[in-house]
């Protein structure tokens, strides 16, 4: 414990003035100056209080009318998180958005993580697929958690990989699952790309600080996971899907990586507007039971349908489909893309647009960033599901060129579909179906966002 001393003085934290012990505080014994009294029963009035630094120690001051006091401050340990990571494996994508995924780990992201003494393994990606093949076969024993500095294409990428390699430890065939294992590590997103959907419907924020504070604190968040399979084959799990207009959208993106991102979307979105089709499809899906039900098969690990388990099917010409196990929130959709769902609640939703005028699809599309029901139009439906089926079919007696460019299309696997920001190719059917609780993201539980007030509507 300091002890003062006549005429000592105490240097403040922060380089403010030095303060003096008045004449008065000489005549007081010693013993009462770093006594175990508390501050409130200091003799006399108490004229000053503050945190300083005695003899490279944070101390609580209080200087009253007869005595200066001081305590040390004992930084208090935070308890109750044993989810703490104390080494983490780091996968980050340079050429993520403006290639600033570099900068914002080791500007950010690594001080943070210093200070809290957790150890990194830091991994650069160097080709599309290399954070897959890296996490199949590398050895993980050593870390408490995997980190994703990206966008949505990388975090669903690492995600994969977890996923995949969980399987592949338990021995079982990624081809045929039917109740594929949780993976083993959880899984952290730091913000880097440019929608950030993923680490937006998680922290209800992209913010990068915010992120790593989850990670440090340990937070973690089981989150419900899709597959997304065609002719008994596994194409990959994911959280989100589009097809249809948000599938070519993203193609013509892709097609463009010359440009910025923010030019890149918007020209792939002015473009698929400018060629809007319908696809003609038919959709089947198994409803899912309500929420208030979901405690009776979280334990099992899959969900469950109505007591009929009956396949439902619509089918008809779709402008877009889309299928989303998470609330899907980004910059230009405040609300969410699908604002119903919730990261665990057992359910996907899916939103399907039939055929219209594009004026009226456009008008569709600009509800997304307001605070109106971009739902509350004739063509559009909603359900809520645990299984979707999608399988484009050959209207007949259309005509034969626009048939043979479908089954040419579909015999190149040419059928775009946006996985979570990552284009991906599929045949003419495509089975997702949804497995709660796959994985653990660092993050806090979400609040409730159906009763939230917005006040603003600026865009």
């Amino acid at each position: 414990m300091p002890r003062g001393r006549r005429g000592g003085r105490v240097s403040a934290l922060e380089g403010g003035p030095e303060e003096e012990a008045p004449p008065a505080a000489a005549a007081v014994p010693s013993a009462l100056w770093a006594s175990g009294l508390q501050p409130e029963a200091a003799a006399g009035q108490t004229l000053l209080r503050g945190i300083f630094e005695i003899g490279r120690s944070s101390c609580d001051v209080v200087l009253s009318e007869l005595a200066l006091r001081w305590w040390p401050i004992q930084p208090e340990r935070p308890a109750g998180f044993s989810s703490r990571p104390k080494s983490l494996k780091v996968i980050l994508n340079p050429q993520s958005h403006k290639k600033e995924a570099t900068q914002v780990y080791y500007e950010k992201v690594e001080p943070l993580l210093r200070i809290a003494g957790i150890k990194t393994d830091v991994t650069i990606t160097e080709y599309e697929g290399h954070a897959l093949a890296l996490l199949k076969d590398c050895e993980l024993q050593e870390f408490d958690g995997v980190i994703c500095v990206g966008g949505d294409g990388s975090a669903s990428e690492v995600a994969h990989a977890l996923l995949l390699r969980a399987q592949k430890n338990a021995g079982k065939e990624t081809d045929s699952l039917l109740t594929p294992v949780r993976a083993q590590l959880p899984l952290g997103l730091i913000p880097a790309g440019s929608t950030n959907v993923l680490a937006h419907s998680l922290h209800g924020i992209p913010h990068v600080v915010t992120a790593t504070l989850h990670i440090i604190m340990g937070h973690i968040q089981p989150v419900d996971v899709c597959t997304f399979s065609t002719t008994g084959k596994l194409l990959r799990f994911g959280f989100s899907a589009m097809f249809g207009f948000g599938g070519r959208a993203l193609a013509l993106a892709e097609k463009n990586r010359w440009m910025s991102p923010n030019q890149r979307r918007d020209f792939a979105v002015m473009k698929a507007l400018a060629k809007l089709k319908p696809e003609d499809c038919e959709i089947s899906f198994l409803p899912c039971i309500g929420s208030h039900d979901l405690q009776e098969w979280k334990a099992e690990g899959s969900p469950k349908s109505d007591s009929s388990d009956q396949w439902q099917t619509i089918q008809g010409q779709f402008l877009n489909v889309s299928i989303m196990a998470i609330p899907c929130l980004c910059s230009v959709a405040p609300r969410g893309l699908a604002p119903t769902t919730r990261l665990n609640n057992g359910s996907m939703a899916l939103i399907v647009v039939r055929n219209t005028s594009r004026p009226e699809f456009i008008k569709h599309l600009k509800r997304y960033a307001s605070v109106k029901n971009q739902f509350n139009f004739p063509f559009v439906e909603t359900y809520t599901v645990g299984e979707v089926r999608v399988r484009l079919r050959n209207k007949s007696g259309c005509d034969p060129e626009e048939d043979d460019r479908r089954q040419a299309a579909a015999s190149e696997h040419s059928f775009p579909w946006n996985i979570d920001g990552d284009l991906v190719e599929a045949e003419s059917e495509v089975l997702v179906k949804l497995h709660p609780r796959l994985i653990s993201l660092y993050g806090g539980s979400m609040e409730e966002m159906n009763d939230s007030k917005v006040t603003c509507n600026c865009l």
